[in-house]
């Protein structure tokens, strides 16, 4: 009976350790805030290099975050971008995507899907959470679902802190790939969809 309560209280520890939502609960950017500049690797249809944010000082930058690279609703998101993202190119926009993965897994998924826009090995977790999206998913260590856009001064004017990756793309492509942007506006500091 004794080894039962302590089994028990074992299991209830390490599940409080493993899925406590304050690990995941750091603060969002919000917008009217400045982007914080990052450099990493850049991985592209036609292979890696460094990149910092502030390469992109002019441009309007959609930075969106994703769990990881092969999971369903990353893999739906990711090519929902890439099938509109002719749209956002021809409108000056730059897409930029972030997981925790390395340069080599991203350069598969980008293959695979036969993506046309940069993804940014952050396996140290350093871009997620300069931009508070580390350890959205605590069990797995993988980033929230959250997406910023960041105007061409580095100054956030949108966040969207819940991402569905069914319908996200289209989303941003409707807000961003023709007429006016939207001026900053506030986001609640909550986190974004689970990965899928």
């Amino acid at each position: 009976m004794r080894l039962a309560i302590v089994l028990v209280v074992v299991v209830v520890a390490v599940g409080l350790i493993v899925f406590q939502p304050w690990r995941a609960a750091a603060a969002l950017l919000a917008a009217g805030q400045s982007a914080p500049n990052f450099q990493t690797q850049m991985v592209t249809a036609d292979g890696v290099k460094p990149v910092q944010l502030s390469d992109y000082r002019g441009k309007t930058v959609v930075l969106y975050f994703y769990p990881k690279d092969f999971t369903p609703g990353c893999t739906k998101e990711a090519c929902a971008f890439r099938d509109g993202y002719a749209k956002l190119a021809q409108a000056g926009i730059v897409l930029l995507g972030c997981s925790v993965q390395d340069s080599a897994s991203h350069a598969k998924f980008i293959k695979k899907y036969n993506l046309p826009f940069p993804l940014l090995a952050d396996p140290d977790k350093k871009i997620a959470s300069a931009y508070g999206v580390a350890n959205g998913i605590p069990a797995l260590g993988l980033d929230k679902r959250v997406t910023y856009v960041i105007d061409p001064q580095g100054k956030i004017v949108k966040v969207y802190p819940k991402v569905d990756p069914s319908t996200h793309a289209g989303e941003i492509i409707a807000a961003y790939a023709s007429g006016p942007k939207p001026a900053a506006e506030s986001a609640p500091a909550a986190g974004g969809g689970p990965a899928e």
